[in-house]
């Protein structure tokens, strides 16, 4: 049997080894003479043919008793019930770590924090569907078993569903759990993941659950912008980003997550974005999606940035990122083309210049052209990882000259630079030279 290890894991690569993993942590408990499932989401991808790498363990063990079967393991949430087990498996090169999370059966008490329950109590596995927040993750999967009646077709194990969430699946319905009302507020976080997993499962939402989440809408706002960043980030991130809008739109929960006004506007700009963007880059095409026309300043753009930024709890990083994307779409759609060559490069050289040009690829496909031609001449590349070299002057190199910093220092840099990047210069001596003729 592999060894447990304490060390934190890395995502596992290999879906197959991930849950041959999941598969001996619920044997080690059956064994033991506890009940165990799979549980959650991975039961729904499994089902739908995608092949998860986390996989989530619920069981009858209390936490004591799963920490005794796996003593390396984290107790990160014991008074939900929830311990992360960590495992090492042999792997060529490198072993590979694995976590599973295994969480005992459990029912909730009230929400009056509309965040967490104010307490649980360990229970069954249909108490604990029970508890869940949609049909369609309250799914249980026996892996030891063999396939029943229910069970679709090449799925290993057999499907065990208290909440009818397999004919949801099958006819690819988002449907609450019991009272959707209920669900919603308990946590109203729980309308941004419907829009979110109605996009990325392509699904439709059930009217009831739906009529909910649009009665509730306004009550986002009393949930903490970390959490509605965290899951905004979440929605962006996913291929299908602009389904995900759609659905914001049509809940009338674009308004209280962004904190501004409510708009019902197509998204070409978003959903011409590659798979693989990431989060920033997509709020940014959002954004001009939303409001091309007021973001035509810096000042317009800095004012955005930093809404956007109180509304989702951006980082500063992402607050930089946000704001200089949508600046470098400004510019390039504007001056950048009749720059001289050093202001140019400079502006290639901004970080998210050339995500940025994937946006304007949908915004303005013809000056797009323009600027790859001169992207061309320039002989600037993204595979460059920046155009701009490094100055071949510094500010050192000014002082042994004589030179004093003060208002004229940092003038006289960027002239030097300036040379450097049009070519007037092209090592430390000429620079030198050039700042000595520019001093007289």
């Amino acid at each position: 049997m592999p060894v447990p290890t304490a060390t934190p894991p890395t995502p596992p690569h290999d879906p197959a080894l991930a849950r041959s993993v999941a598969v001996r942590v619920v044997r080690i408990l059956r064994e033991a003479g506890f009940v165990a499932y799979f549980a959650g989401g991975c039961v729904r991808d499994e089902l739908l043919g995608i092949h998860p790498t986390d996989f989530d363990v619920a069981t009858d063990a209390t936490p004591d008793r799963v920490k005794a079967l796996f003593p390396r393991s984290n107790m990160v949430g014991a008074a939900f019930g929830v311990v992360l087990v960590h495992w090492t498996t042999p792997h060529p090169g490198q072993p590979e770590r694995i976590t599973v999370e295994v969480a005992t059966f459990r029912g909730e008490g009230a929400y009056s924090d509309r965040r967490r329950p104010d307490s649980v109590h360990f229970t069954d596995a249909q108490q604990d569907a029970l508890r869940r927040d949609f049909t369609i993750n309250a799914l249980f999967l026996d892996p030891l078993a063999l396939p029943d009646a229910a069970t679709p077709p090449g799925i290993d194990g057999r499907v065990i569903d208290f909440v009818g969430g397999l004919p949801d699946l099958r006819a690819r319905i988002l449907r609450a759990v019991g009272d959707p009302h209920a669900r919603l507020n308990e946590d109203h976080l729980r309308a941004l993941r419907a829009a979110r997993f109605a996009a990325r499962l392509d699904c439709h939402i059930d009217p009831a659950t739906a009529d909910a989440i649009r009665t509730h809408a306004r009550e986002l706002q009393g949930v903490s912008h970390e959490r509605i960043g965290d899951e905004l980030r979440r929605m962006l991130r996913q291929p299908a980003r602009a389904r995900a809008v759609h659905w914001l739109q049509t809940l009338g929960l674009d308004a209280p997550a962004l904190q501004g006004p409510a708009l019902t506007v197509d998204t070409p700009i978003l959903a011409a974005l590659p798979p693989a963007t990431d989060a920033i880059t997509a709020l940014a095409a959002w954004s001009l999606d939303r409001a091309a026309t007021a973001l035509t300043s810096e000042t317009a753009i800095v004012a955005h940035a930093q809404g956007l930024r109180k509304a989702l709890c951006l980082s500063n990083q992402e607050t930089v990122d946000l704001r200089d994307t949508l600046s470098n779409i400004l510019h390039l759609r504007g001056p950048w083309l009749g720059s001289s060559v050093a202001r140019q490069k400079r502006a290639a050289n901004r970080p998210c210049f050339f995500t940025s040009l994937e946006i304007l690829k949908t915004l303005d496909p013809a000056r797009l052209e323009s600027v790859r031609a001169r992207l061309r001449e320039l002989r600037i590349e993204p595979a460059q990882g920046g155009p701009a070299p490094e100055p071949l002057v510094t500010g050192d190199d000014l002082v042994h000259l004589g030179f004093k910093p003060g208002p004229s220092f940092k003038e006289m840099l960027n002239q030097l630079y300036d040379a450097q990047l049009e070519g007037r210069i092209a090592t430390k001596p000429e620079g030198l030279e050039l700042a000595r003729n520019l001093r007289v």
